[in-house]
């Protein structure tokens, strides 16, 4: 799969713009400030509905636009497709498929899949255990779009159950009052099916990464291994199937329930759960060297690509300003994992911060303007 065009209209620094593309390995030059990564960043989008840098719609539109619109001609084999999402801040996104036909924005999710390397990568290793449910879950759907209805549907019973404890924890501490609870049960249920449905999901995933990280750890830093991938899930326990996934938060859910309620909050599924990574014995946070994180970071984003690939329809590969974080070693020993790709979008700043073996078409940008060098 590849992007053979993308178009952008009032999208970040782009009042309008029009970049052909082909097979194989693109750079972006120019330096920055100039609107590299805005490209890349628009056929993320196309991928995840979600930007790598910011986390509203509302920046991406250009400054005195109203909305933004992202347009891409997509080749997958023989078939052809042009997916187009409309961003509307403060109102419902919109999306269409070949022109003609308007869908829900999530159902454009699978005709455009990426994998992302970017300087924002660390965090999956230093940052807080948000940054790694959100690598997981962005891949789950990346593996399966219709887990995009199971994250909004987690979300939705989320934020209602979050509603009754808060209003709950406010009657006890203003007079002492109680409050009807009845309809938390009803709540525990919705979360506990949904949760066990993305909690299963996020297990398959980490066993399926697991061996993937550990050889492509090896490739980027050899002998610095073995690495390892432990979930943490906050509802205690071994349960791996979906009905006893659900058993089990419906068990830790009654355990803290008297707890939430004097909190008035959630304290207990998928949101709260985390990943630890080690590295060797130790864990990766805190104990890895800057040269080790990034490692392990990209790690991560190799193990992703090769299980997309593996699973069929080969995602764009997108290195956003990764290789001048990098020492000669690791630039030189991504370059040749990566060069192989379908399509390769890099971002520099220089040209001589593209190895010799990414060696493709070239754009020059500057000022908005996107030109072929």
């Amino acid at each position: 799969m590849h992007v053979t065009h993308l178009s952008l209209a009032d999208f970040r620094s782009y009042a309008r713009v029009e970049v052909p593309l082909e097979p194989g390995v693109t750079a972006f030059v120019g330096p920055n400030g100039q609107g590299k990564t805005n490209l890349v960043e628009a056929v993320g989008y196309l991928a995840t509905l979600g930007s790598h840098r910011v986390s509203s719609d509302a920046p991406l539109v250009r400054m005195g636009a109203d909305r933004a619109i992202i347009r891409a001609q997509v080749r997958q084999g023989e078939r052809q497709q042009l997916v187009e999402l409309e961003l509307n801040p403060g109102r419902a996104n919109r999306a269409r498929i070949n022109r003609s036909s308007q869908v829900r924005p999530r159902d454009v999710l699978g005709i455009v899949r990426t994998v992302l390397f970017a300087p924002e990568d660390l965090a999956l290793v230093k940052g807080d255990p948000g940054e790694r449910r959100r690598f997981l879950d962005e891949l789950v759907t990346l593996r399966s779009p219709r887990m995009a209805g199971v994250r909004s549907d987690y979300d939705r019973v989320l934020k209602q159950r979050n509603t009754l404890l808060k209003s709950a924890a406010l009657a006890r501490r203003h007079g002492g009052r109680t409050m009807d609870l009845s309809t938390l049960d009803v709540w525990d249920q919705h979360l506990a099916r949904v949760g066990a449905e993305l909690l299963a999901q996020r297990l398959d995933l980490i066993a399926a990464l697991q061996p993937l990280a550990d050889k492509a750890y090896e490739q980027l830093a050899p002998g610095g291994g073995p690495l390892a991938l432990e979930y943490k899930p906050s509802a205690p326990g071994e349960a791996h199937a979906r009905e006893e996934l659900y058993e089990q938060l419906m068990g830790a859910l009654a355990e803290v329930r008297k707890q939430e309620i004097e909190r008035g909050v959630t304290l207990v599924g998928p949101h709260r759960d985390d990943v630890h990574l080690k590295l060797g014995s130790l864990p990766a946070k805190g104990y890895a060297s800057h040269g080790e994180s990034w490692s392990y970071a990209l790690a991560l984003r190799l193990a992703s690509y090769d299980l997309l690939r593996a699973e069929g329809n080969e995602p764009v590969l997108v290195l956003d300003d990764v290789f001048a974080e990098l020492d000669t070693r690791r630039r030189e020993r991504l370059a040749e994992l990566v060069a192989p790709g379908e399509q390769v979008l890099v971002t520099a700043a220089v040209d001589d911060d593209v190895p010799h073996v990414l060696a493709g078409t070239r754009y020059a940008v500057a000022d908005g303007v996107v030109e072929r060098a």
